[in-house]
Order: C-alpha cells, then sequence, then structure tokens
C-alpha cells in the first residue's frame, strides 16, 4: 500500500490523468471564451480530445539533421517537469500530496522545465525558425522568471513559511494573502503570461513570424506532449497561485472541519477547480485583448514594470512584520 499511494499520486490524481483530463477541459474553456469575446463560436466540448487523438494518431518524424536523443527526450522532460511539481501543490485540502520545508522552491525550479526542454528541443532539431525561437524562449525565461519568484516570495513572507501547505493552511481562516501581497499577486498573474507563452509574451511561438518556433519540426505524439505539457502547467502553476495568494481549496463560510474527510476534499478540489478556471479567464481576457510585442520590449517590461513593484511589495511586507 505505500508503494501504490506515491505511483497514484503521480499518475492518477493529482498526477498524470487529472492534469490531462482538467487541462483539456480548461483548454477548451480557454477557445470558447476567446472565441465569445470575438464574437465567435467557438469550439464544442469533445474538440480538444479530438485535437489530442489526432496528433497521437499521426507519424512521429525526427529530422535527419536532428540531435535524435535530445529531440526526443526534452518533450518527455517538460511534461515529467510539470507532472512531479503537481504532488507539492495543495489540490483538496490545505495539504498537498507530498510537501517539506522548502518545496515552494522546488515547485518553482520544476516549473521552468518546460521551457528549458523547449530551448534544447528547438536548438537541436537545427530548423532555424525552431533555432530562434530556442533562443527567444531562454531571453523571455530572464524576464519573467525573476518577477514571478519574486512574487512568489510575499506569500511566503506572510506565511512566515517555504511550505506551500503551510502557505494554504495559513489562509484557512479568510485571510487571504491576495491582501498582504497585491502587488506580487498582480506581478504573478502577468509573469504567469510569459510563463505560459501566450499573448501578448507568444514571442517564442509567433506562428506569423516563425511557424511555432521551436515545436516547427515535431509531429505526432512528441507534439502532443508538448501541447499537454503546456496544458499540465496551466492548471499546476494557476493551482500555485491560487494556493499562495487566494486560500486554495478554502473558501469563506465553507466548514471544511465538520465535514467528513471525502467530503470536504471534493468541496476543496471544486473550489480549486473554479479559482483555476477564473484564472483562466484572465488569461483569455488578456489573448483576445492585447497582440505580441517583441522580445526585447518584453524583457524590459517585464524586469522594470514587474520585478520593481515584487520588491516594493516585498519591502512592505517585511516593514510591517518588523
Amino acid at each position: 500500500m505505500q508503494v501504490l499511494t506515491p505511483l497514484f499520486q503521480i499518475f492518477v490524481f493529482p498526477g498524470f490523468l487529472f492534469l490531462i483530463a482538467f487541462g483539456l477541459f480548461a483548454s477548451w474553456v480557454d477557445r470558447k471564451l476567446v472565441a465569445k469575446m470575438q464574437n465567435r463560436v467557438g469550439p464544442p466540448l469533445i474538440q480538444p480530445f479530438a485535437d489530442l487523438i489526432k496528433l497521437l494518431a499521426k507519424e512521429d518524424i525526427i529530422p535527419e539533421s536532428a540531435n535524435r536523443a535530445m529531440f526526443a527526450v526534452a518533450p518527455l522532460v517538460a511534461f515529467a517537469g510539470v507532472v512531479a511539481s503537481a504532488i507539492y501543490v495543495p489540490m483538496w485540502s490545505a495539504q498537498a500530496a507530498n510537501s517539506f520545508q522548502g518545496d515552494l522552491i522546488v515547485v518553482i525550479y520544476l516549473l521552468t522545465l518546460p521551457a528549458f526542454a523547449l530551448f534544447l528541443g528547438g536548438w537541436y532539431s537545427t530548423n532555424p525558425f525552431a533555432t530562434i525561437g530556442a533562443t527567444r524562449v531562454l531571453s523571455q525565461l530572464f524576464g519573467y522568471e525573476v518577477p514571478f519568484f519574486l512574487a512568489c516570495l510575499g506569500p511566503a513572507l506572510a506565511g512566515g513559511s517555504w511550505s506551500i501547505s503551510e502557505i494554504t493552511a495559513a489562509q484557512a481562516d479568510g485571510g487571504w494573502f491576495i491582501a498582504a501581497a497585491p502587488l506580487s499577486f498582480i506581478v504573478a498573474m502577468i509573469a504567469l503570461i510569459g510563463k505560459l507563452e501566450r499573448v501578448p509574451f507568444d514571442i517564442p511561438q509567433a506562428k506569423t513570424e516563425i511557424v511555432s518556433g521551436p515545436e516547427v519540426e515535431y509531429t505526432g505524439k512528441r507534439l502532443a506532449l508538448w501541447r499537454l505539457s503546456f496544458l499540465a502547467e496551466t492548471i499546476v502553476a494557476s493551482a500555485l497561485i491560487a494556493a499562495l495568494f487566494l486560500g486554495g481549496p478554502h473558501f469563506w463560510g465553507i466548514p471544511f472541519g465538520d465535514m467528513p474527510a471525502w467530503l470536504a476534499g471534493l468541496v476543496g478540489l471544486i473550489v480549486l477547480a473554479v479559482k483555476i478556471l477564473l484564472i483562466v479567464f484572465f488569461l483569455s481576457l488578456t489573448q483576445a485583448a492585447l497582440a505580441r510585442i517583441r522580445i526585447d520590449q518584453m524583457v524590459e517590461w517585464c524586469l522594470l514594470w514587474l520585478g520593481i513593484p515584487a520588491l516594493v511589495n516585498l519591502g512592505i511586507i517585511i516593514f510591517t512584520m518588523s
């Protein structure tokens, strides 16, 4: 039984199967919202699942000039990093499937693996468009990752812990850390757009410029794995922001302590899912309303207009705690 529990957490919930299912559903919600904002009908509910099945049925092709090992392993590393990070993020209660002091740093690190893997996959495919996209991935990474890390420090300081579970538990009484660190929350939400490479920070993909960038040579199952990696990262990163700033699975007025454990877990999961979908709504809104910016504008804007507010909020938290 001790062996089965970690396997269940990795492959079923909150890992592999849960991230795929909820990621595909969130993808449909995202596409439907963007369509409505642009006065279109949008896809049916089964469309993301049909797209995945279509990619899985297609032939896998590796370019002759590519480094076969790096090209093949890169999407696996990206997806594995996201699945591993999900184990440390509270999904149904304040306690994650696994937690320890410092797991916040580990999760932030694991969520950077898709970007590094995308760089390696694009670079070693030897396609000129993929190479340009790969360099943009790294350039953009340095732009958003520092502000995102600084933003996550706000709740850690306010909660007095480096454990995501303990930070979430500190908000169980309704005192969400979005009130203590509002600037950090705004910075984290904007940095999330860059982390997921969405408009206006979709510069590495830029289909109208470099034909999907690092993914241009990927087909079939490996391309499906890239798609799943970013869908799963959307869920995990949104759940992380919800856990740090919005109380995670907790909500005002819901007496979790008076419920049976299974019911409290189910209600907590539903509450977290609603919060994740609200973050997806924000991502959809920015995609429908904004246009892509240049890579130099993105890096300068993130470091200046995201980094400084995050530092200011950290200073305010430290001052009020002293």
